[in-house]
């Protein structure tokens, strides 16, 4: 299903909507939020509500019997039970409050699904481009095997001094020598007898400084003379496509008809209350998702091991206050902000996410003054997320994680064509509202359907994590 209209028309129409509706301003929410409100509206316009299912081509509503839920769908095969053919509202106001208090959408770049399976494309420079299962070869490959110099089927490998600064794979110029019957890949096994694949070598991660300058592992410009009889060399530009497909997090609840009858006295709308129960589920499973994904990531990260744990002392000696040991935190969070630069090539880290205990200390740090840093952390007993911002990260508290917890996670927040994670919704929040046939009391169903994709070749260059232990309050 494509947009139908361009996104300057989808913007001026949602975005009023949105900001009544949730009070969102920022600019880059609104943008894909209002994609998001297009695509469902679409979605919402092509469903019939309740139409007879055992009369193919009767538009007439007829009697349908109780509503039920299909069990154990399979693919084509019949190993459950059917449901009773009712279209599920989409309930586009739900979906809006859904995103909007999924804190963590704040943390990743958001590219609306317009279907339940999509791609992500992204892009990436390669040296003079070329390609691996044959064709015209490339300039330079990288690979696990470290043998060195290599010839064979008319080509030759000649290995860098430079290992990639990623993933510490050799990097070899190639040279073609003569005429080559099978691959590139084939080629170099044979030449290294190593059984260990090649890859690309990308530039923003891997520069190689005698691509554009003087011959060879050097940084040294060429002469005039050389420059002169020297053909440019090209940079290759490669779009990369990954397919996508949104998964599924579903809940219900129900309510009984004497608490809907009873909470009426009280001015509360029961089913009103159960709605925002799922709808808290929704966004902390959501949450919880794309955190997870992220530490996963951030342990993966290349960090060296001095930078993984750091241990607060708190025996004052000569003068030393809990905020001069506090305020240590703040440092390592822009260790590896810039760490996160220094890696991936894109930018620094701007966000990081603490535990409550890591929170409080922030909090009472922020306006030491011995020791001053720019911050707008928030000193309002019982602020939970976001907490504030310090040296321009954006500092987010988990309430998941246990008060003790001395583990923070730091990241970089793309914008969608860089690698890291990147969030694809497909609908935020699908309602359905039923009433049982035997008590008549109403049932709630919930679901969302996303997709959450790593981006890029190195994502979780994108993300680092340590931990804090001794910290006291």
């Amino acid at each position: 299903m494509a947009n139908l209209i361009n996104e300057s028309e989808i913007r001026g129409t949602w975005a009023p909507i949105i900001e009544e509706a949730t009070g969102i301003n920022e600019s880059e929410k609104l943008a894909w939020m209002s994609t998001y409100c297009h695509n469902h509206k679409l979605y919402e316009d092509a469903q019939m509500m309740a139409l007879n299912p055992n009369s193919p081509g009767s538009m007439n509503i007829g009697g349908m019997g109780s509503v039920s839920f299909p069990s154990q769908v399979g693919n084509g095969a019949d190993v459950g039970t059917n449901g009773s053919g009712d279209k599920s509202p989409t309930l586009l106001p739900l979906a809006m409050q859904v995103a909007a208090q999924t804190i963590a959408l704040d943390l990743v770049p958001v590219v609306p699904m317009a279907g339940p399976m999509g791609l992500l494309s992204y892009l990436d420079f390669v040296y003079e481009g070329g390609r691996l299962d044959g064709g015209v070869a490339p300039t330079y490959i990288k690979s696990e095997s470290t043998d060195g110099a290599a010839e064979a089927d008319g080509y030759k490998f000649t290995k860098l001094d430079k290992a990639s600064r990623i993933d510490g794979f050799a990097i070899y110029e190639v040279e073609e020598t003569g005429v080559h019957a099978g691959t590139l890949l084939a080629a170099f096994e044979a030449g290294t007898a190593a059984d260990k694949g090649i890859e690309l070598v990308k530039a923003l991660e891997d520069h190689i400084p005698g691509f554009s300058g003087a011959t060879g592992d050097t940084v040294k410009p060429m002469s005039r003379e050389v420059g002169e009889r020297t053909p440019d060399k090209l940079m290759g530009l490669s779009l990369f496509s990954k397919s996508v497909a949104a998964e599924t997090f579903q809940v219900a609840a129900a309510v009984t008809r004497e608490q809907v009858q009873d909470l009426k006295q009280f001015g509360v709308d029961a089913v009103a209350q159960v709605e925002a129960v799922l709808t808290n589920e929704l966004t902390q499973s959501i949450n919880q998702h794309i955190l997870a994904e992220m530490r996963r990531l951030g342990g993966v990260s290349p960090a060296s091991a001095e930078m993984t744990a750091v241990t607060l002392d708190y025996d004052m000696v000569g003068g030393n206050t809990f905020g001069d040991h506090n305020r240590r935190i703040l440092t390592y969070i822009l260790a590896h902000a810039n760490f996160i630069a220094n890696k991936g090539r894109r930018g620094a880290g701007n966000f990081a996410v603490v535990s409550a205990k890591v929170a409080s200390v922030l909090q009472g740090v922020a306006g030491f003054v011995p020791n001053p840093m720019a911050n707008t952390i928030n000193q309002v007993a019982g602020a939970i997320y976001p907490l504030g911002s310090v040296a321009g990260i954006n500092i987010y508290t988990d309430p998941t994680q246990a008060f003790e917890s001395g583990e923070i996670l730091v990241g970089r927040k793309g914008d969608g064509n860089s690698p890291g994670l990147v969030f694809m919704p497909y609908l935020m929040a699908e309602s359905v509202q039923t009433i049982a046939e035997g008590t008549m009391a109403p049932k709630v169903a919930v679901k969302s359907r996303y997709a959450l994709v790593e981006a890029g070749f190195h994502p979780e260059t994108q993300y680092s994590s340590f931990e804090v232990t001794g910290v006291q309050l």
